[in-house]
């Protein structure tokens, strides 16, 4: 099945804009730094004009890998979920989108990585983001991109928010899934409830082989890092996928094309958390500002 075709529960269509002849969806984890001993992973999922679903398992790549992928499976329409922020103009500090995430990730008892331009290697001049994004040649604006029905498209997406929208189980205090093996937090049933999770998203677009790959990772005995990276792809495959397809009601844009956004699938327990962040702090939600977003 197309999942352009896809109608979210209860049988209501997405309100996203019309797809175009074909469309690609690819999630990358870009592990932020170019460091070949600890690549990020990529997956796709391209839908061709007459229906027919490629699935593109996730691999590990580094960003000259990424951008090559990217070339290979870009179509009609491509959008890219990338788990790194692509607006980073603070020399200092958190953005501002990155403060209003962590009001609901702390509270789930994770913590938010701030991006800045001080971070030597991720956001500096010389960082390697910066020319892949411009290699990729691909418009950032996430409000665009659900409503385009062409064109190469980017957005910054974040799964640690996406996973309590994913599994209201992860939506609680101190619920956050502690999935990456290399953390002497791991926990082995939280890599299982968030890959159950990811292919249980999945299945909501009737995708069976990207489901069948997060099934088949819940299963891994003794998952490694490098599983867990393969993992996030795969989410961040399915915030694509999510933007897309499910109604906007489901979503949420934190922040601004200016000062840096973030955009993930928006878990109903953490809504009212977030937009009293964001109106403390002036901050941009869904492109209006916060005290008038009426969310």
């Amino acid at each position: 099945m197309n999942p352009a075709d896809a109608t979210a529960p209860g049988g209501r269509a997405s309100d996203a804009g019309q797809p175009g002849a074909s469309e690609s969806f690819i999630g990358f984890d870009s592990a932020w730094t170019d460091n070949p001993r600890a690549p990020g992973a990529i997956a796709a999922l391209v839908v061709a004009s007459d229906g027919t679903v490629t699935f593109h398992p996730p691999r590990l790549a580094r960003f000259a890998e990424a951008l090559a992928f990217v070339d290979e499976v870009a179509t009609g329409y491509t959008l890219i979920a990338l788990d790194q922020p692509t607006i980073v103009r603070n020399a200092a500090g958190m953005r501002p989108a990155e403060r209003v995430a962590a009001a609901a990730i702390s509270w789930l008892g994770g913590g938010v990585q701030p991006a800045s331009r001080s971070k030597t290697g991720m956001f500096c001049d010389a960082a390697p983001i910066w020319p892949f994004l411009a290699a990729l040649g691909a418009a950032d604006d996430p409000m665009a991109a659900r409503a385009a029905s062409n064109g190469r498209h980017v957005m910054e997406v974040f799964p640690a928010l996406a996973i309590p929208a994913f599994d209201a189980g992860c939506a609680a205090r101190k619920a956050a899934a502690k999935y990456n093996p290399a953390n002497p937090r791991f926990r082995p049933d939280d890599w299982c409830r968030v890959a159950r999770a990811a292919a249980a998203q999945f299945d909501r677009w009737h995708l069976a082989e990207p489901a069948c790959w997060c099934r088949d990772a819940a299963a891994l005995p003794r998952p490694r890092k490098a599983d867990q990276d393969r993992l996030d792809a795969m989410l961040c495959l399915a915030i694509a996928l999510h933007w897309r397809l499910a109604p906007s009601a489901e979503s949420i844009m934190i922040g601004d094309l200016d000062d840096g956004y973030i955009v993930a699938p928006l878990a109903p327990a953490l809504q009212d958390r977030l937009t009293a962040a964001a109106a403390l702090r002036g901050v941009a939600i869904d492109g209006r500002p916060a005290a008038v977003s009426g969310r």
